[in-house]
């Protein structure tokens, strides 16, 4: 029975290591529909949303079948409810890179105000916290859990020099008003992506030692 259950478990981080990949995948498709003004990988950027969606559903039925059928303890019960917090975090990951890629299709047509730097660098960084709090379930590593969460602080500072940075333009310019904000807006889902690959590391951390933020639940 412990056989079956582990590969069960083994499935299951299969199917959370595919998740991260189509969203990983997907922010790709944004950035690089943003920088080259793509349209029709930016709409291939949203098409790829319903797939993530449908994995997410996947994933929720087979720790819910894992949860009814095996009667796991408490360590295989941290593991399954996270898996579980992950995918809402992951889910809401894809709808960002939809939500960039909406952004892009409208500013399209337009010229660019300023060259793109900091922005593929945000998500860059985004991406990078994103693969690392997967990583760090499917390894069960501790300390790479903690790492995602320091290394927010990238994230927030490329965002808060993209917003000065976008503040000065619209100074110099008001007519810039209407693309920064559309920059800006970017910037604050690459932030949010950052924040969600926090959320997965913070329950990484409660499914290996049964605390989450300093809490202990079980």
């Amino acid at each position: 029975m412990r056989n079956r259950f582990d590969r069960e478990l083994d499935t299951l981080n299969n199917e959370l290591i595919e998740m991260g990949s189509m969203i990983e995948e997907a922010i790709g498709y944004a950035v690089e529909a943003l920088v080259s003004k793509d349209v029709p990988l930016a709409q291939k950027a949203i098409d790829y949303d319903a797939e993530i969606d449908e994995k997410e559903r996947v994933i929720e039925r087979h720790c819910l079948r894992l949860l009814l059928q095996q009667q796991p303890v408490a360590t295989d019960l941290r593991q399954i409810s996270t898996a579980l917090k992950m995918i809402t975090d992951m889910e809401r990951i894809g709808d960002h890179a939809t939500d960039i890629s909406e952004i892009v299709i409208r500013l399209a047509p337009q010229e660019y105000i300023k060259k793109l730097e900091h922005l593929p660098k945000m998500a860059q960084a985004a991406v990078h916290m994103v693969n690392q709090s997967i990583d760090a379930y499917v390894k069960r590593d501790l300390d790479l859990a903690r790492a995602v969460i320091a290394y927010d602080d990238v994230v927030d500072n490329l965002f808060n020099e993209i917003k000065e940075e976008l503040i000065q333009l619209i100074r110099q310019n008001a007519e810039n008003g209407e693309q920064c904000i559309d920059f800006l807006m970017i910037a604050k889902y690459f932030e949010r992506i950052g924040d969600h690959a926090v959320n997965i590391a913070e329950w990484v951390i409660f499914s290996i030692t049964g605390q989450h933020k300093d809490q202990r639940i079980m």
